[in-house]
């Protein structure tokens, strides 16, 4: 039996039902996303630099409301009833996309879809944390990502499925998307038990005063800037499916991009975070940023369908080296008792340099074409990979006391 196969039937059942009911919340979010720039562009003639904006804005907009919301937890000591609220939320705005007459409702409808996420994604992340055994904390948050980036290639193939048979109706197929969101929210109001807050744990004043956040340590901020260099690079997939349009696919095939990237995400995350822990994480990070800048290349130059599939293969390979050994990083760079306010304020400067980056590609995307977007990821991935050099030794030193 494989440690893998062990540490999978060992990870309690809390970090099991978080994991579906982030893939159900994914599969009806990417059955929306996947289609979604296409139509702004295609049907309501939007420009790249709108879609940029609006991504861009979205995503802050989680991010800002992330930081408040861990907060929250910490300071009540509950993360559940944080976590049901935000996938409630977002599960009630679904039916806006089918019902939007304009990119402004559709503007609106990504803005309040994304403070659901905001509201439930710090506290989630940490009652990941504290519902995991420190040894297996690696391979939690490398199941939750995977269950999540399941849904993630489930939703566009099911939009795929969907846009054949409808004829390109992009509305029936948003509806359909309702389906899955409330299933979401079903999952964690039933499935998921919250642990008890140990009476010897400290309890959290104020968790957003400047005496709270010092306690989170010099560590932690590494991870946090680290990681903000990381996000400049990594702008959002929306990008990917304009790349594969960009080439001549057709509309309706187009979300087969975020399948594949998704695929190789999924495959990968998990059996990562197993590996991390009983490997040096900094190893992990460094190739998976490796694999970053290979796939902002392969994108640059591209102009057939079989080097955009590699590079959006290598993008999803990527994801996976990377995103739950930084969530992993985080909940072991900060105190117990604060890790709601870690990511909160760890999604905060994520969301401002997503913001930043998503303007940054559109902007680059109108004036200079797509080759220029992606070269200029492959230069923020370059400067993210020397700076993950310069906390070698902290990042090797949490990794053995991990």
């Amino acid at each position: 039996m494989t440690d893998e196969t062990i540490s999978r039937r060992r990870l309690p059942a809390g970090v099991w039902a978080l994991g579906f009911v982030s893939m159900f919340m994914d599969i009806s979010s990417e059955m929306i996303h996947a289609l979604l720039p296409v139509y702004m562009v295609a049907v309501l003639g939007t420009s790249a630099f709108t879609v940029g904006v609006i991504e861009g804005i979205a995503e802050a907009t989680a991010s800002i409301t992330k930081i408040f919301s861990g907060a929250i937890s910490d300071w009540l000591g509950r993360r559940k009833l944080l976590a049901a609220l935000g996938y409630g939320l977002a599960a009630l705005t679904k039916p806006i996309f089918p019902l939007a007459p304009s990119v402004e409702w559709l503007m609106f409808a990504r803005f309040v879809d994304r403070i659901g996420k905001g509201i439930r994604g710090a506290p989630r992340d940490a009652l990941v944390a504290d519902i995991a055994p420190p040894e297996l904390r690696g391979a939690s948050f490398g199941l939750r990502q995977s269950l999540d980036t399941v849904g993630a290639f489930i939703g566009p193939l099911l939009a795929i499925g969907l846009m054949w048979l409808t004829a390109d109706h992009f509305q029936a197929v948003f509806w359909f998307a309702v389906i899955p969101a409330f299933l979401s929210v079903g999952v964690i109001l039933i499935a998921v038990r919250e642990p008890e807050r140990p009476k010897e744990l400290r309890r959290v004043r104020m968790p957003l005063r400047r005496d709270e956040l010092r306690r989170l340590g010099p560590s932690y901020w590494w991870v946090v800037a680290i990681a903000a260099v990381f996000t400049l690079a990594r702008f959002s997939e929306a990008f990917l499916i304009l790349r594969a349009q960009s080439i001549g696919i057709a509309p309706a095939l187009v979300p087969i991009v975020l399948v594949v990237m998704s695929l190789a995400y999924a495959l990968s995350a998990y059996p990562v975070g197993v590996l991390s822990d009983r490997v040096d994480r900094f190893t992990l990070l460094v190739l998976g940023l490796a694999l970053l800048l290979a796939a902002d290349l392969v994108l640059a130059v591209t102009t057939g369908i079989a080097a955009l599939g590699a590079g959006v293969v290598l993008w999803g390979l990527h994801m996976g080296f990377t995103q739950g050994l930084l969530t992993t990083l985080v909940a072991e760079t900060a105190p117990p008792e604060l890790r709601g306010t870690a990511f909160g304020m760890f999604n905060l400067v994520s969301g401002v340099a997503t913001l930043l980056a998503s303007i940054i590609a559109g902007t680059l995307w109108d004036f200079a074409g797509p080759e220029a977007t992606f070269l200029a990821g492959a230069g923020f991935t370059a400067i993210a990979i020397v700076g993950l050099f310069s906390i070698r030794s902290r990042l090797k030193r949490r990794s053995s006391n991990g």
